[in-house]
This record gives C-alpha cells, sequence and structure tokens, in this order.
C-alpha cells in the first residue's frame, strides 16, 4: 500500500485529502483558507498575492499530515494567471477572475484573430473575459510596464507545483490547465505563441505541457509531484466519470461537461473546448444563470432559504400550471442573449400562485440547463448519465425535476471536494508509472463515490412536455436563438 496526497487551491481555501493508492480510501484531511480578493477589485481583475495560496497550504498541512505521503497532486482554481519576469518574481499580484473590462477586452481579441470561428479553429474556445489570454490583453492595454516585464506565464496550479519543487529551471502544466489558456489547442495539442503575442504584445515563456500520467518532477524532500491540472478536469477525474457521462453543476451559474473523445470547434462559443486529466476531451457548456434564479425567485416570494423554495415547489404539479420561466435574469450565454433578461410566461387567474412560480424557477434552471446538454448531445457527445453538483442538488424540487427534464439517469454524489481527490488519483497514477506497477495509459480504478441514483422512470414523458412548454416559449420570445 501506497500513501498519496491530493491538494486543492481553490478560490477562497485549501484543502488536502491524503489517499490509500490502491483504493482512493481518505486517511486524513486537512484544510485552510484564504483570501478570495486580496486586491483593488473595482472594475478590474481581482488580484492575489500568490504566496498567500503558499500560506495556506502550509496550514493546511500542518500537524503532520503529510506523514508518510510518496507523491502529491494539485488542483487549483482554473484562470489564475501568474506573470513572471525573468528572474521567476511576480510582476503584479497574480490575475483571478474578470469583469465588466475583461468583456470588453476579449471582444478586443475576437475582433482582432478575425472573429468567433477563427479563435474556436485556433484554440477549441472564443476568448472570455476569465480566461488568462483575455487577462494579457487587459494587462497590455491597462498596465503595459508590467505587461513589458512579464517573460513567463503560468496559471495558478502551475504556480504551485513550481513552487513544491523549488523553483526549478523547467516549469511545467498539464493538457487540462493549457486547454483553458485561450493560447494551447487540445485538438492539435500545441501553443499558439501568436495569439500570446496578439493578447500581449510581445511572446513570452509558456509552461511544458505533460501528459496525464507524467512526473513534474521530485521535491528536495524526494516527494514526487505529478503533472496537476485545474479544478474542474480534477473534480471530473475524482469523480471517475467517463464515456457517455457528464456533469452538471449547480453553482450560482450553471455549466455542463461530458467527456468525448475529440476536441470540439464550436463558433457559436457555447462550446469551451477542454482536455481532461486522462488523455480524453472535456468540453463544456455555461449558463450565467442557475441558483441565482431559485434564489431570486424565493426572494420574490418571500420565502427564507433554498429548502423552503424547494418545499413550496412540491405542492405544484409539473409544468406549473402552465407558467413558464425563462431564467435570463444576468443575461445568457447559453443560448447566446448577453443583453437580454428574464421571461414569465403563462400567466392565468388559476397559475398565480406562490407554489406554481416556485415550481416554474426550478423547471426553468433545469430546463436551461438541458438546453446545455443538448448543445452536447447534438455535436455527437454520448450522454447516459449524469452527475449533478452543488448545494442545489440535494433540493428534493431538484431531484423530482432533473431526471424527466434530462431525459437520463441522474446520480447525485456525496458532498467532497472531488477535485482534491482528483488531484490524489492523479498523484497515485504517477507514482505508479515511476514504479513501474501501472500502465501509463490507464488510471487506477478507486472506489467511486458514495451517491444517490435517480430514474427518468414513469416520469420521462411528464418531462418531456414539460421541456416543450418551456422550447415552445423561448423560441417565441427569443426565435433562432439556438441557430448560429
Amino acid at each position: 500500500m501506497g500513501i498519496v496526497a491530493g491538494l486543492d487551491s481553490a478560490p477562497d481555501f485549501t484543502r488536502i485529502v491524503v489517499c490509500d493508492t490502491d483504493t482512493g480510501a481518505v486517511l486524513r484531511q486537512g484544510y485552510a483558507p484564504h483570501p478570495v480578493d486580496g486586491g483593488e477589485g473595482g472594475g478590474r481583475p481581482s488580484d492575489v498575492d500568490p504566496q498567500a495560496w503558499l500560506l495556506s497550504l502550509g496550514e493546511a498541512a500542518g500537524g503532520g499530515l503529510l506523514e508518510g505521503v510518496q507523491a502529491i497532486g494539485v488542483s487549483a482554481q482554473q484562470n489564475g494567471l501568474v506573470p513572471l519576469d525573468p528572474q521567476g518574481n511576480t510582476v503584479r499580484p497574480a490575475m483571478v477572475g474578470g469583469d465588466k473590462r475583461a468583456q470588453v477586452s476579449a471582444a478586443d481579441l475576437i475582433d482582432a484573430l478575425g472573429g468567433r470561428e477563427a479563435w474556436a479553429q485556433a484554440v477549441g474556445s472564443v476568448p472570455q473575459a476569465a480566461q488568462p489570454v483575455t487577462k494579457l490583453r487587459w494587462l497590455s492595454k491597462t498596465e503595459p510596464d508590467a505587461a513589458r516585464r512579464t517573460s513567463m506565464l503560468l496559471q495558478a496550479h502551475d504556480w504551485l507545483v513550481w513552487q513544491l519543487l523549488g523553483r526549478p529551471v523547467r516549469r511545467t502544466t498539464d493538457r487540462g490547465g493549457a486547454s483553458a489558456t485561450g493560447y494551447w489547442s487540445a485538438a492539435t495539442g500545441a501553443y499558439r505563441q501568436d495569439l500570446v503575442e496578439l493578447a500581449l504584445g510581445h511572446q513570452a515563456g509558456l509552461p511544458d505541457v505533460l501528459g496525464p500520467s507524467e512526473t513534474a518532477g521530485t521535491t528536495p524532500e524526494g516527494l514526487l509531484i505529478s503533472a496537476g491540472t485545474g479544478e474542474t478536469m480534477a473534480a471530473a477525474f475524482g469523480l471517475g466519470i467517463g464515456l457517455g457521462d457528464a456533469v452538471v453543476s449547480l453553482g450560482a451559474s450553471g455549466s455542463v461537461m461530458a467527456v468525448h473523445v475529440e476536441a470540439l470547434a464550436d463558433s457559436t462559443g457555447m462550446i469551451t473546448s477542454l482536455a481532461d486529466a486522462t488523455g480524453m476531451h472535456l468540453p463544456v457548456v455555461t449558463t450565467l444563470n442557475a441558483v441565482r434564479a431559485l434564489r431570486g425567485a424565493a426572494e420574490l416570494l418571500g420565502v427564507p432559504d433554498l429548502e423552503g423554495l424547494s418545499e413550496l415547489a412540491m405542492k405544484s404539479t409539473p409544468g406549473s400550471h402552465g407558467l413558464v420561466l425563462l431564467p435570463y435574469l444576468e443575461g445568457e450565454r447559453t443560448p447566446n442573449l448577453p443583453h437580454t433578461a428574464g421571461t414569465l410566461a403563462g400567466l392565468r387567474r388559476e397559475s398565480m400562485k406562490p407554489e406554481h412560480l416556485a415550481r416554474a424557477a426550478f423547471e426553468g434552471m433545469l430546463c436551461g440547463l438541458a438546453d446545455a446538454l443538448d448543445v452536447l448531445r447534438g455535436r455527437g457527445v454520448d450522454v447516459r448519465r449524469i452527475f449533478l453538483l452543488g448545494q442545489a442538488a440535494e433540493l428534493p424540487a431538484v431531484q423530482a425535476v432533473a431526471p424527466a427534464l434530462f431525459g437520463a439517469q441522474v446520480v447525485v454524489p456525496q458532498p467532497a471536494d472531488y477535485a482534491a481527490l482528483g488531484a490524489a488519483r492523479q498523484a497515485a497514477w504517477a507514482l505508479g508509472v515511476a514504479r513501474g506497477t501501472l500502465d501509463p495509459r490507464t488510471p487506477p480504478l478507486w472506489q467511486g463515490p458514495v451517491a444517490q441514483v435517480l430514474e427518468p422512470g414513469d416520469e420521462l414523458a411528464v418531462g418531456q412536455a414539460v421541456r416543450q412548454q418551456y422550447v415552445t416559449v423561448r423560441e417565441q420570445t427569443h426565435p433562432g436563438a439556438f441557430r448560429a
């Protein structure tokens, strides 16, 4: 038996899980908070001193947590750009997040390369506010002196791996992290230095891209460090998803990702073509409105929390007595309607009751995510099983509606830090390959998550009717929204 650790450096905390290499059983855990925004905010990407990540890591690993550990995997928040000077020092705090000013930079980049199609073909994604390539454009326009001094570009997990290894000459990343930058293509496996120059104004050094089971190096204390990856890819790996599986995440916004055999180029910008942590691909579709639509409905109805909204919704029936909510409260990305607003349709005397509006909020949120699933299915992505993540996944109203609306088996895993577990699994894989006990093409088989399994069953036809009601209103309100 071996022991490995997975480190997840999220935006507001560091969590470490120490696992058995053979089964994935968690032996012990550590946790420490760190700042979400250590900088100025106020219309600019958030600034965070990367040293805060190291301090949080040290606190989380205190008390002998890593005793006996033979390898470490690192997962970290995606889109955290760390610009370095020739001496390896940060030229400014790390840029983590995005805002309306960065959206202007994204639009500039789209135009500069010749449109959305050109970007989709080049790197599998259209620039978005949070992406590193867009941050580079923002940096070159807003802080030109810092941009000129930037000679190496790392992301959060790249920087942490480099620090753990003692800041060697060689810097590394992995396919997953690289695919989120906006200047590396999952389809070709190559960087586009011309896009770095387009955004930053000059070329810069980029980390070597490691394969899924490769080793980044060994610490001065002899600990093996695996390639590391972004949080999205690590969470998918920790869940153990494979072909036929999708993950629907319910945050304020929502996302749908699935494992696929090839990279997808999508000129509409709805699909971001990422690489996963196993050598496959991970197309992602994002909606801007998920749980924020539920919270808005709860506030409107005077319900104190989402549990109360769920209880109220369960008093209604499928279809909400004809009430349909298009939950585009913050505009929408899927479909691409950035300047639209939400729509409440089907108001009749008999539908004007709190329980029907509550149910319409749940159905609207999940129908919006079903639209995102259809974007993937329409491109040939096989989806037979759906993992539902997020605090709202535990709500009875979500669980009652989701299987029938999605038309698939829904799995609700027990809450856990799946990104840290995925990082630990990657460490176990790299350790096994280094020792000659594991195939570099096949990750270790770990126990799957404890989960609740929900089947659409006899409700499938009802779910299809609810979905059709939603689609009819969407097409009447935004005709052709899903046509490129």
